[in-house]
């Protein structure tokens, strides 16, 4: 229990530094002051402030309507990569995949040829390692028995099993590749109006230019946060599934092992 608990510090570290570092990037206020105003002009800029800003400062609220159309499909691929981050902590563990109690038990009725016991045990304890060997004890006959046709079994259900858990896992990758490009369509649609009204309007509007800039540069920073994490934990997630299927591989390989020993001795 103590070595479990430390294999997940790390983990628990990283999400406390993802996290600090999202809310200060979320929280951090848009200043429009520059350092060397003056007092009398801040206090000028204090009094024609919008609602919801103060002395050029902009809330979360401002910054995402001012950040246009782009933020709405941000903000559903974020709530879909945190989702995605919670749900693989809790299903890519070793122990759901592994099912290290099950397996210990149908190597015990292996190595007493109860293959029925062994069938039984899989089904009672349903988990991929135990889909697998479902799969090859299906084509296990005592009195003809052939490695081969197991092992094939064995091989095509470890495809099919497998496969399953990675799916959740590469969508955390679409979600990384795409925020960043959402968030740069936003960026070109918001230079776009920029240049439009200073092709109508000249350069001389500065308070529409402002917005429009702005707009481009919010979305270009909020796809970066949304997209940055997901790549993260994408790789994460990645290779903390690569070391268990290579376990599965090694428990599968046992329990073969230990079904031929006790068909050559039974022999």
């Amino acid at each position: 229990m103590k070595t479990s608990k430390l294999r997940l510090l790390p983990t628990l570290i990283a999400l406390a530094l993802f996290a600090i570092a999202t809310q200060s990037m979320l929280l951090q206020p848009l200043s429009a002051q520059d350092t060397g105003i003056s007092a009398e002009s801040a206090e000028v800029e204090s009094a024609e402030a919008q609602p919801g800003e103060v002395g050029g400062e902009k809330s979360i609220i401002d910054m995402f309507k001012a950040g246009g159309w782009a933020m709405y499909p941000l903000m559903m691929l974020s709530i879909g990569g945190f989702g995605l981050i919670v749900y693989n902590f809790m299903a890519v563990r070793p122990e759901p995949i592994l099912n290290t109690e099950a397996t210990t038990q149908i190597d015990k009725a292996l190595e007493a040829l109860d293959i029925g016991k062994a069938k039984t045990l899989c089904q009672e304890n349903p988990s991929p390692t135990t889909s697998i060997i479902e799969a090859g004890m299906a084509r296990v006959d005592i009195h003809n028995y052939d490695p081969e046709q197991v092992k094939e079994a064995i091989e095509e259900a470890s495809a099919e099993e497998l496969a399953g858990p990675y799916v959740l896992i590469n969508y955390l990758s679409v979600v990384g590749s795409l925020s960043p490009m959402v968030g740069l369509l936003g960026t070109v649609s918001g230079m776009v109006k920029a240049f439009n009204v200073i092709e109508a309007e000249g350069a001389g509007s500065a308070q529409a230019l402002a917005g429009n800039i702005s707009e481009a540069l919010i979305t270009t920073a909020t796809g970066m946060i949304v997209g940055i994490p997901a790549m993260f934990f994408f790789f994460f997630f990645k290779n903390r599934y690569g070391k268990i299927t290579s376990r599965i591989g090694r428990i599968v390989g046992d329990l073969q092992f230990t079904l031929n020993k006790a068909i050559r001795n039974r022999a």
